[in-house]
């Protein structure tokens, strides 16, 4: 089985602003379970009320079923909550809820770490099935 071009249409292509599109490509290994865990320590979005910065560590780990979730499509999603206010478990939440649609995982656990802000630590964590 041979990766498409179709599939990724942002790999390999010049990043000039953040997309709110997950891609995929075919698992080549379906029949096997798996663990897949991506992990960024530069996730940014705006607190829905001060509108400063909230700064985290986003770690989403699967078992993939029949797609695999590209890791420059989901950095580029990532990053497109950057100028946006959320609360820390809604951008959990709909981190899982976004990525559980475009590749279907047998299983899934998105967990935010925030920085520390006002003394308080959070961490939020969601799972599929749930």
């Amino acid at each position: 089985m041979t990766t498409k071009r179709r599939f990724l249409t942002q790999l390999g292509r010049r990043v000039r602003r953040p997309v709110r599109k997950l891609e995929a490509f075919p698992n080549r290994h379906p029949g096997r379970d798996y663990r897949v865990i991506i992990e960024t320590d530069e996730f940014t979005a705006l607190c829905p009320i001060t509108g400063q910065p909230d700064f985290g560590t986003i770690t989403v780990s699967y078992v993939p079923d029949k797609l695999i979730v590209e890791s420059k499509s989901l950095k580029l999603y990532l990053w497109s909550f950057r100028q946006e206010g959320h609360f820390h478990e809604e951008v959990v939440n709909r981190i899982l809820d976004d990525l559980v649609r475009a590749i279907k995982p047998r299983t899934m656990e998105v967990k935010g770490t925030f920085n520390v802000r006002g003394g308080i630590a959070i961490t939020v964590t969601a799972g599929h099935p749930g």
